[in-house]
């Protein structure tokens, strides 16, 4: 069964689906950080009708985030007006967010923070956070299902760190905050994959 892992470099869902016996393949403009699995390095939207039962992916946020919605305007004040550049990089964000939740897939996932209102994309089905399966740190998580069902909590734990919200400033500071909790992988691959499985596609 062929399973897309969109926008995802680090390969943790993407393994996390294999090891539950699926053929899954991650896709991302960087190489992959893991050789445990396939990867294709590239532009996903030209494989998005390439066959795939289902898939879950991971768009980049910048643009669309809640967090950063201030700095659609410059110097990050309503009053100094739109920033045009970014507003553009927002609605460029937003179709392509828009491609992949309507991708020509029977069941798809897409994953971002919080989205501010302006994009004027859909409301997401459920937000989750990483100490709900193992993690003690705070990371709201959004979800955009289609044909999925919601994710149900592992192993809630009673930390409650703000880890990536605190990451220091840098170059990899993008790359930290943007990778998938292991726990969260593994409740992916799981449980999606056992409806995937109990669908019979």
């Amino acid at each position: 069964m062929r399973v897309l892992i969109g926008c995802e470099f680090s390969g943790i869902v993407r393994d996390a689906f294999i090891r539950q016996g699926f053929d899954a393949i991650s896709c991302d403009l960087l190489p992959s950080e893991s050789d445990f699995g396939p990867h294709i390095q590239g532009d996903i939207l030209g494989i998005l009708a390439d066959g795939w039962k289902a898939a879950v992916f991971f768009p980049p946020c910048t643009f669309l985030c809640n967090s950063g919605v201030r700095w659609l305007y410059k110097g990050g004040k309503q009053a100094n007006g739109k920033d045009w550049d970014r507003w553009i990089d927002m609605e460029e964000g937003a179709k392509f967010f828009d491609a992949l939740l309507n991708a020509p897939i029977p069941h798809v996932a897409v994953e971002n923070p919080v989205q501010h209102g302006y994009a004027g994309l859909p409301e997401f089905t459920q937000s989750v956070q990483p100490w709900q399966f193992g993690h003690g740190e705070v990371k709201r998580t959004c979800l955009w299902l289609r044909n999925l069902p919601e994710l149900r909590s592992t192993n809630i734990v009673n930390g409650r760190h703000p880890r990536v919200h605190r990451e220091s400033p840098g170059a990899d500071r993008w790359r930290k905050r943007s990778i998938t909790y292991p726990g969260i992988a593994e409740a992916m691959a799981l449980q999606w994959g056992n409806y995937l499985k109990g669908e019979g596609i």
